[in-house]
């Protein structure tokens, strides 16, 4: 019975010992490793420790990146099946499971900008797809198009004046190719100016000839369609300055501003030039200014983009008024 006992003694350690032992390994026991994991802070890549019940990894971690849709990925509040809806996970490592976002949106450490890799930007993919010949009117390319013209409006028919609400039977016109179209970009302006005291901006233009433009105030308001000489837009461009009331909202649209000029100066073309626009009486009131510039087609329409992701010939800067 004696020399027994120490024989009995070890053989439980020894099973105990084994036990221990497979409680370490990933599929030997799933209820200690199914204890919720960590997310990591590292914008476009997210990690989970821990595996599911079902020994496999934990999968569709969340990163703190943008998504295919260019919105901020659902947070790491949420479980981690509606994560899963989110981007994919692969396991890698014995007990940890870790879990590393793929997909737009969902990097990996080779995607992270301080391993030197670049992010990719969301890119619309529909932007840069045109047809190449114009669908029939009937067809919309398959889309709900409310309307292309004033056929059915029931607002009276826009007549070149500056009066709305109206309907602007104006064909669009034509449009420039992507390395034509028009830009600007104020290239000079005061950070400070005194009430009522003159002052400059200057603004370079490129891809805008500056010889067309019909009076607003006479009736060429919207009145004719886009036109390009060799290519490059004809039109002119504007200068406006309102004062801004306050810095956390949109202004009313419709105060006149305290500064407004069109430029055409038979200048401009696919060189880009510099114009200098004078304020010649400056602002009248203390505060912050904007002032803005955007081009202007013959009848005083933003000229049109080739594609949906170009930006329009616009800038503007803000002026203090003291």
């Amino acid at each position: 019975m004696s020399s027994n006992a120490p024989h009995s003694s070890m053989r439980r350690y020894v099973i105990a010992a084994i036990a221990a032992i497979g409680c370490l390994l990933p599929a030997a026991c799933d209820v200690a490793a199914a204890s919720p994991g960590y997310h990591n802070d590292r914008p476009g890549q997210g990690q989970q420790d821990g595996r599911d019940n079902s020994g496999g990894p934990r999968t569709g971690t969340n990163s703190t990146g943008a998504n295919s849709t260019g919105a901020a990925s659902t947070s790491a509040a949420e479980s981690t099946d509606e994560q899963g809806n989110q981007g994919q996970a692969q396991g890698e490592g014995q007990g940890e499971g870790q879990a590393q976002g793929e997909g737009q949106g969902q990097g990996n450490p080779g995607d992270d900008p301080a391993n030197g890799a670049s992010v990719a930007p969301t890119v619309d993919a529909s932007a840069s797809a045109a047809a190449t010949v114009a669908p029939a009117a009937g067809a919309n390319n398959g889309l709900d198009v409310l309307a292309r013209d004033c056929s059915k409006s029931k607002l009276t028919p826009h007549d070149g004046f500056q009066k709305a609400p109206a309907c602007v039977s104006t064909a669009f016109g034509e449009v420039a190719a992507a390395g034509n179209d028009p830009t600007l970009l104020i290239t000079d302006s005061p950070r400070f100016v005194r009430p009522n005291t003159a002052f400059t901006l200057k603004v370079s233009t490129r891809n805008l000839i500056r010889d067309r433009f019909l009076g607003a105030a006479v009736g060429g308001y919207y009145l004719e369609s886009s036109v390009l000489k060799n290519g490059i837009q004809r039109g002119h461009f504007h200068t406006a300055c309102r004062m801004l009331s306050n810095l956390r909202s949109a202004p009313a649209p419709d105060p006149v501003p305290a500064f407004f000029v069109a430029t055409q100066d038979n200048g401009g073309g696919a060189t880009p030039d510099t114009v200098t626009v004078n304020v010649d009486k400056g602002l009248p009131t203390r505060g912050i200014a904007q002032c803005a510039v955007w081009a202007g087609d013959g009848s005083h329409r933003i000229p049109m983009m080739e594609r949906a992701n170009q930006t329009p010939a616009f800038d503007a800067v803000r002026i203090l008024v003291g």
